[in-house]
């Protein structure tokens, strides 16, 4: 199996496993572990590309929440007028 491949997998079995709504990050290494039969740091190292992933695209979506554009205080002042 090439790495490609083996990541993608371990992606897939590690969002299964947070769909069925395991929470502990130690759980979900060692079921993927058991399941796939692939070394820890392996499933480290993915899952450390998997959230590398869904953090950028968390802040693409962020970039399109509009920003206000006064600052705090002025703000603040405006609302209380």
């Amino acid at each position: 199996m090439n790495r490609t491949n083996q990541s993608t997998i371990i992606k897939q079995a590690i969002n299964s496993f947070l769909d069925k709504g395991l929470t502990d990050k130690q759980d979900i290494y060692s079921k993927v572990v058991e399941e796939l039969g692939v070394p820890r740091p392996t499933v480290r190292r993915v899952a450390r590309d998997l959230r590398n992933e869904l953090v950028d695209k968390i802040k693409i979506l962020q970039s399109e929440i509009p920003k206000p554009t006064g600052t705090y205080t002025e703000v603040i002042a405006e609302k209380q007028e």
